[in-house]
């Protein structure tokens, strides 16, 4: 399983590792009760998560005050977790490795061997030439890319947009989709756009997603018109 260390930039002092497990979340902020906490002013209360989700590991901001950035480069929203990315919470980051030889690990330099001190000025850099990047992607991006829609059968109005990278079902406050019940997980299922298509994952709760009917264990790609039904929600998956 990859490890998150987390460092001070200033001395690289290693402050802890955090190993990630499978099927789990990881909390980051600066409160006690996340699951990683750093305790610094520059970091929002409950500041960033990592999901598991399938094999792969899924950073997401949680609309931070001060932006959560990884190898320089602002999250919007979501990030897919790579061996060797350093991401970087205030003036603190934290390096995701896999152990050599691990499913996942790239023959990426090692990140310890990279310094970074963080001030107004490179934080700014940063914050500037990310601006720069997204604006050239925008200017860039097809209109014509289709986009994944759940339209509401019952349960719910209108429709929800899939444009992020990971759509979150459940009954969490936090969720992108909020659904009720008592069997409900606090993150019942996640909806993954992949360069292939959507596939909805189960991730927790008694009551498990069903597409056309049947239950999903673990995950499945979406097809257009497929039903999608998590407790009392009912969904119509369409492209748009």
């Amino acid at each position: 399983m990859p490890v998150l260390t987390l460092k001070f930039t200033k001395d690289e002092r290693k402050l802890g590792e955090y190993t990630l497990e499978k099927g789990k979340s990881v909390n980051i902020g600066r409160l006690e009760d996340n699951d990683i906490v750093i305790e610094n002013l520059a970091v929002s209360g409950h500041h960033a998560k990592v999901d598991s989700v399938g094999e792969k590991f899924l950073l997401t901001d949680l609309g931070s005050k001060n932006g959560t950035f990884v190898n320089e480069e602002q999250v919007r929203g979501t990030h897919w977790l790579q061996h060797g990315d350093i991401i970087i919470i205030g003036k603190h980051f934290l390096a995701f490795t896999y152990a050599p030889g691990e499913a996942g690990a790239e023959e990426n330099p090692d990140p310890m061997q990279q310094t970074m001190v963080m001030d107004t000025e490179s934080y700014r850099r940063m914050v500037a030439k990310n601006s720069a990047r997204t604006e050239k992607k925008t200017a860039g991006k097809s209109a014509d890319e289709p986009v994944g829609v759940l339209s509401f059968l019952s349960g719910g109005e209108g429709e929800a947009d899939l444009t992020k990278k990971l759509t979150k079902i459940g009954k969490n406050a936090s969720s992108d989709i909020i659904v009720t019940g008592l069997t409900i997980g606090q993150t019942a299922a996640t909806i993954s756009k992949r360069p292939d298509g959507y596939y909805l994952s189960y991730v927790g709760g008694l009551s498990k997603p069903r597409v056309n009917g049947d239950s999903v264990r673990e995950s499945i790609q979406l097809n257009q018109f497929d039903t999608i039904e998590i407790g009392s929600l009912k969904m119509q998956f369409l492209y748009k």
